[in-house]
């Protein structure tokens, strides 16, 4: 992402007709390599969503540009589109409602991989995806909607995993999550990431989900990066007052008087 603006008519002004301008990103550079892991952090109403879009390829930006190994993404059909899916997978908020509660667990990991692939993916490749993410192969026939919470959140991520794509863009991953399964699950992106030497841009309202599993953080303020450093320098010595804010919302227990 190079150098990305996009704003938005004033409230009650027609597009058409509008002088005045909301900029809800101005002039955004993002850059993510092979095996690096980037943590974009910001507080709700900073332009993530909006980010997020145009990263995908679902928004067109008023200016600047996004290039995926040296190819543009613009907005087009999904057949069209079919390459850059292949080489970037996102997983959403809540990724496990994302899967269809009738389907069988092999059915749904299997649909990316028939739609991008062309093909009907083999159930040794079915097995491999719940392997990565310490399922067993047993609930390959079992239908989404009986699993557990946890399960679920699992086979979502590894229907994504399945196409061993080049790229994963996270969108607060462990968001709802109770703190056991938190870990588990911020635990599982980081060995996956490695293991398969992945890009992974994790974008989320909590800097220290960002901070367990990204080497470099930038911090997104309305519309603007204000920091983009080493994840160790930013959270030891924070220089923007957002970011300073941003690390005082992390919660803390209180002290115990027993």
């Amino acid at each position: 992402m190079h150098q990305v603006t996009q704003r938005y008519p004033l409230p009650g002004t027609r597009f058409w007709q509008a002088t005045q301008y909301h900029c809800v990103i101005d002039n955004v550079t993002l850059s993510l390599n092979k095996g690096e892991h980037v943590g974009l952090v910001g507080a709700s109403g900073a332009g993530k969503s909006t980010l997020l879009k145009i990263l995908l390829g679902l928004a067109t930006p008023n200016s600047g540009s996004v290039h995926c190994q040296g190819r543009a993404v613009v907005p087009a059909s999904t057949a069209a589109l079919r390459w850059y899916r292949q080489l970037v997978q996102y997983i959403p908020q809540d990724p496990a409602a994302t899967l269809a509660p009738h389907k069988t667990v092999a059915q749904s990991i299997a649909e990316p991989l028939h739609f991008l692939s062309h093909g009907t993916p083999s159930m040794s490749i079915l097995q491999r995806a719940l392997d990565d993410v310490a399922l067993p192969a047993s609930l390959l026939h079992q239908r989404v909607g009986t699993l557990s919470g946890g399960q679920a959140q699992r086979v979502a991520i590894a229907r994504a995993l399945a196409l061993r794509p080049a790229f994963l863009i996270a969108d607060e991953p462990v968001s709802g999550l109770d703190l056991p399964l938190r870990a588990q699950i911020t635990a599982l992106f980081d060995q996956l990431a490695r293991h398969y030497d992945m890009g992974m841009l994790v974008v989320s309202h909590d800097i220290s989900t960002v901070a367990a599993l990204c080497q470099r953080v930038l911090v997104l303020h309305q519309g603007h990066i204000v920091e983009d450093r080493p994840c160790s320098a930013l959270l030891s010595t924070p220089a923007h007052p957002h970011t300073r804010a941003l690390l005082a919302a992390i919660p803390t227990l209180p002290d115990c008087y027993c």
